[in-house]
């Protein structure tokens, strides 16, 4: 498999990053082995976690997933692994240090030591910042309201938190997840002013529905040497085809958890995904290659985050993202974008 190497950090990622967010609610320590296990036969050596996982997030399985991966790596060895994880963001979390989610100095530090316990390692190499402290626009909302604005820790302590964790040899670089332009350049701004180092990375949704990112935000990744990590490439299982013409496969995620990847499920979405296949099916192609096939196309990518619940998905999806669509196609697909611009946001 491809390896890329993430601006600025000298790590060598592969363009399939393993997703684990279903270890631990979905599917169990030994499935997880499993894939862990097939993905690193592939060539995979990059996988992203986070401290609240799995989803949907609750008291009874928080810090989970961590807790399988490192069961995983103290049997294995870190080796050429790269790990990454995540601080959950300010919200209803009681169950996370007791609901302090604010995004302090002292949190961040406490949820990295916390993290590396859990995996079982000395460091973790790229440490990120789930979702952001102020209000923002997230999780496929498009408009910002100055009503919701709240009190909380700046930028500046945050970048200082991170920078301290590289020094004392706990993070290597860090990255930024679910964040905007205006974050991504103040996180630069603040850590250029304090003489420290800035984010390597940002984790958002992207895909075929969801390009968010290829406008002002590809500028600032651009201009600040970072590349993108895209999680939900098939946006939650829909470019898979599962669901298309209203489908609802019992065991899937949208049939058990009713409050999932609510952007996913927006009419528009639907429209432009039945698009997309009927121009699969006129390439002689799948639609998980046509969706996998267009993010690794995408200039300011670092790696596709592919997660899986199943052993034939995720042997699937990892073929899927090592393929590599014609410019025929690649201009096929820019003419659906026309009518079906950013449906799921």
């Amino acid at each position: 498999m491809k390896r890329r190497v993430l601006p600025g950090t000298g790590l060598a990622v592969s363009e399939v990053c393993l997703g684990t967010m279903t270890w631990g609610e979905q599917n169990s320590p030994e499935q997880a082995f499993e894939q862990l296990d097939y993905a690193l036969a592939q060539g995979v050596n990059f996988i992203d976690t986070a401290e609240m996982y799995p989803v949907p997030p609750n008291a009874r399985t928080q810090g989970r997933t961590e807790t399988i991966l490192g069961e995983w790596l103290s049997r294995r060895g870190r080796g050429d692994l790269v790990i990454a994880t995540k601080v959950a963001g300010p919200g209803r979390r009681d169950w996370i240090r007791n609901g302090r989610t604010d995004l302090c100095r002292e949190v961040i530090i406490e949820a990295a030591h916390t993290s590396l316990e859990r995996l079982k390692v000395d460091w973790i190499d790229l440490y990120q910042i789930h979702w952001p402290q102020r209000n923002v626009p997230m999780f496929g909302a498009v408009e910002f309201d100055p009503s919701r604005e709240r009190e909380g820790p700046a930028i500046a302590e945050q970048v200082e938190a991170m920078a301290q964790l590289i020094r004392a040899g706990k993070i290597r670089h860090y990255g930024l997840s679910n964040e905007t332009s205006w974050g991504v350049c103040e996180f630069h701004r603040a850590a250029r002013t304090l003489g420290v180092p800035g984010p390597v990375t940002l984790q958002n949704s992207y895909s075929l529905v969801s390009r968010s990112a290829d406008g002002d935000l590809a500028e600032a990744l651009f201009r600040e040497q970072m590349s993108l990590l895209a999680y939900s490439p098939l946006a939650g299982g829909m470019l898979s085809g599962k669901y298309l013409d209203g489908a609802l496969p019992p065991a899937s995620r949208f049939a058990l958890f009713d409050t999932l990847g609510q952007r996913f499920r927006k009419p528009m979405v639907a429209e432009a995904i039945s698009a997309y296949a009927a121009l699969a099916r006129e390439r002689g192609i799948s639609l998980v290659q046509l969706a996998l096939g267009y993010v690794r196309s995408r200039w300011h990518l670092g790696a596709s985050i592919i997660g899986a619940t199943t052993m034939a998905q995720l042997r699937e999806n990892i073929d899927a993202a090592r393929f590599e669509l014609d410019a025929p196609t690649l201009a096929a697909i820019a003419e659906i974008q026309q009518r079906f611009p950013n449906p799921a946001g």
